[in-house]
């Protein structure tokens, strides 16, 4: 069970009226946990029978992702215009520019097959050639970076020790995430991925 998914509930009425923060009853969040995980389980439990495969790896960190989100939900609006709300923002809107351009890219220019030695995979990542324009010309994996980067957006909403264990896991279940799935890459595209994962960076171009 995870620890109260709503820290303001203790604090809020301690406050101001005009200063409360908007804020739900602990079991309306661990409610919405179990519901959304349930979910995420669904549509992620073949990947689950495999744990050599990425998606059993993501799996995890979209939990991770999830209870951060709901962990810091109180906090998502208030004082909007302090340093770390702004920068929470830019994460977030980055976020959505990453996956929306990734997917695209990869309707466009990644075709489909059946990769059978990888049943676990959602269809859209059966690609049959390797994209490497827009984002992927400097990243080899956008769509986790766009999980990355809501990671940390929802995280910045309220820095916490608790939220600072969850936002550091996630951050390495991507990260291995990324790199089991490099691995099945090379398997089914051979030298020409080698290759790329020379020309570039995991998840921020030049970094990391």
């Amino acid at each position: 069970m995870i620890p109260c998914l709503n820290p303001a509930a203790n604090v809020a009425y301690n406050k101001p009226a005009h200063e409360q923060t908007t804020w739900k009853p602990p079991d309306v969040y661990l409610s919405l946990f179990v519901f959304f995980s349930f979910l995420l389980f669904f549509f992620s439990r073949k990947a689950l029978k495999n744990p050599g495969a990425h998606g059993f790896y993501r799996f995890f960190a979209f939990e991770g992702i999830l209870a951060l989100v709901l962990l810091n939900h109180p906090y998502w609006f208030e004082n909007p215009f302090a340093p770390l709300q702004i920068l929470s923002w830019l994460l977030l809107l980055a976020s959505i520019i990453f996956i929306v351009h990734a997917l695209t890219l990869l309707k466009q220019q990644g075709g489909h097959a059946e990769r059978k030695d990888m049943p676990e995979n959602y269809a859209f990542e059966n690609t049959t050639q390797v994209v490497n324009t827009g984002l992927y010309h400097y990243i080899r994996h956008p769509m986790y970076s766009s999980l990355l980067l809501l990671a940390w957006g929802a995280f910045f909403k309220h820095p916490a020790a608790l939220t600072t264990i969850f936002v550091v896991t996630v951050s390495v279940l991507l990260i291995i995430t990324a790199k089991r799935e490099e691995k099945e890459n090379i398997v089914f595209f051979g030298d020409s991925y080698k290759i790329y994962v020379k020309q570039t960076t995991m998840f921020i171009p030049w970094l990391l």
